[in-house]
């Protein structure tokens, strides 16, 4: 479609990068690349991966002394939530680009349920022009699947893709009538562009809290059992399997489902899947102490499904991670944990929680942890992807997996501080982010003034 060319947006302020990063290890899986040298950016694009000429100081370009450190390429978040329109007090497109660029991120993918939401040409139009004037980084926008979200009626499909969505989600709200799902895969496979679907069985959750277990019994809290993700995803893949339609299962949660997304895999189904951070490294237990951060949809469920999900992220079942980010304001998570919202936010501590609690920790090889918050999602959802790559675009984030830090939310650019990793003792700091060639984040104490 015509619209994919201006899909993914970010503002044109400041000039693009001429500088050489020494010393660091660079890290693309994709690439075939591991191997520490100097890589020379000039203008924006990566001219040369090696000893770099004038990296004794005297060229123009600033000097990044990177020893030590990783050079990878940039991140793309699948999955993000930035408010905007309606809600700009908990997010908005500036304060969430800023966010995912202190998290190493150079794209995200922003869902639709905003207010107004994103079924029309004419709003999706309109954030494109405010991502052009105020993103920090890539913003690939999503339109909704039905209109209004009601579940009742297609959005604008055909007019939504050519005005640049790059998928269709009703994320928040799973599509419970399968006429209707049945339809989207077929409109999607019309304009070629992949639904992304948020599987889960209302009924079954039956409004429940947190998961549903010994953890949940013992706080008197109501559940929400796996069945209610495991039933829809089966669902929906069959329907989109017969339609042959892309798709994309968001916050997998549940070691059942996983059968399912294999299953439709080997049947010749196009389908990617993630996982959040929140979901690889925390289980039912953290709710415990009725903290409302640890509140999301889907609840966070047992260790076994936990170490179930970071199996089939090593073994490749589960491709992307998403950090499913959820900005809410303080007055709304500040309550009895029975009347929060659902939903935290991730864009800021993805890599250095799941580096520390999964590679360092000996559970996931890093290559693995790279391109599933790499290359992977740019390639589901058909965006830019980041390389480390002579003649390319620099789109980078260099980290420091030496130093161990402490997560303060107080740090965050997000405006939202509900974070389920608050005081984590944590490595893995990005120390500067490269986005579509400009910098775009930069720790002034780590990585140059």
């Amino acid at each position: 479609m015509a619209g994919n060319s201006i899909a993914a947006t970010i503002a044109r302020r400041g000039g693009k990068a001429t500088l050489i990063i020494s010393g660091a290890r660079l890290l693309d899986p994709a690439q075939g690349l591991d191997t520490i040298a100097d890589v020379t950016i000039e203008k924006g694009r990566i001219t040369r991966i090696g000893k770099a000429a004038g990296a004794d100081g005297e060229s123009g370009a600033e000097l990044i002394d990177a020893d030590g450190c990783l050079l990878l390429p940039g991140f793309v978040d699948p999955h993000v939530h930035l408010r905007t329109p309606g809600r700009e007090d908990e997010e908005d497109i500036a304060s969430g680009t800023r966010a995912a660029a202190a998290g190493g991120y150079v794209t995200i993918c922003a869902m639709p349920n905003t207010e107004p939401v994103v079924d029309n040409a004419a709003v999706l139009q309109s954030l494109i022009e405010q991502a052009e004037s105020e993103a920090a980084v890539r913003v690939a926008f999503m339109g909704s699947i039905s209109a209004g979200l009601a579940g009742e009626r297609l959005s604008d499909i055909w007019d939504l893709a050519d005005a640049g969505a790059v998928a269709f989600t009703d994320d928040g709200r799973p599509l419970a009538d399968g006429g209707l799902l049945r339809a989207a895969c077929q409109a999607a496979r019309l304009v070629g562009l992949p639904l992304s679907l948020h599987c889960e069985d209302l009924p079954l959750s039956g409004g429940g809290q947190m998961n549903e277990g010994a953890v949940s019994a013992e706080l008197g809290l109501a559940g929400i059992p796996c069945a209610s993700e495991t039933a829809a995803i089966a669902h929906d893949l069959q329907v989109a399997a017969y339609e042959e339609a892309r798709v994309h299962v968001a916050h997998v949660s549940c070691a059942a489902s996983l059968g399912s997304i294999e299953a439709a895999r080997e049947a010749g189904a196009a389908v990617t899947c993630e996982a959040t951070p929140h979901h690889l490294a925390l289980s039912d237990e953290a709710v415990r102490g009725l903290d409302s951060n640890f509140k999301m949809n889907p609840p966070l469920r047992s260790e076994g499904d936990r170490r179930a999900l970071v199996q089939a992220l090593a073994a490749g079942t589960i491709d992307c991670v998403g950090s499913d980010h959820a900005p809410h304001a303080d007055q709304e998570k500040e309550v009895p944990f029975e009347e929060a919202p659902f939903g935290v936010i991730g864009l800021e501590t993805a890599f250095p929680v799941l580096y520390t609690d999964l590679v360092e920790a000996g559970e996931l090889p890093l290559e693995v942890l790279v391109r599933a918050m790499s290359t992977n999602p740019a390639a589901a959802f058909g965006l830019p992807v980041p390389a480390i790559a002579e003649g390319g675009e620099a789109s980078l984030c260099l980290v420091d997996t030496a130093e161990e830090f402490r997560i303060d939310p107080e740090d965050f650019q997000s405006k939202s501080r509900h974070t389920a990793f608050a005081g984590r003792m944590v490595r893995g700091r990005v120390l500067m982010t490269i986005a579509a060639g400009r910098v775009t984040h930069r720790l002034k104490d780590r990585a140059g003034s």
